[in-house]
């Protein structure tokens, strides 16, 4: 039952344009970063620390063509170019870089 209800809410998302960086972070990547913690992933305050915005798009869109590029021996991030559409990818950008001040 749970699983019906993840591919039905992936489906919702994937059909109606997210509207903000908090949504688009909820959808996708709340599972593996935190805002401001370690989780799977690093946490975005450390990716906004870290990297530039050419960087982060880069990771979101083709993360095994940069792994290497930041310093990772591996990638286990999927790619995001055909989930996200160019505004998506931007709220989800600058949402990151927010989270450099918290």
């Amino acid at each position: 039952m749970k699983k019906i209800i993840v591919i039905l809410c992936m489906v919702y998302l994937s059909a109606n344009s997210l509207q903000t960086g908090k949504e688009v972070f909820r959808a996708y990547c709340w599972g593996c970063h935190h805002q401001s913690a370690v989780a799977f992933g690093p946490s975005f305050k450390f990716i906004a620390t870290n990297r530039t915005t050419a960087q982060i798009k880069g990771h979101i869109i083709a993360p095994k063509s940069m792994y290497e590029i930041l310093g990772y021996k591996r990638s286990v991030m999927p790619s995001f170019a055909d989930v996200l559409n160019d505004k998506e990818l931007e709220y989800i950008t600058d949402f990151i870089l927010k989270q450099k001040d918290k």
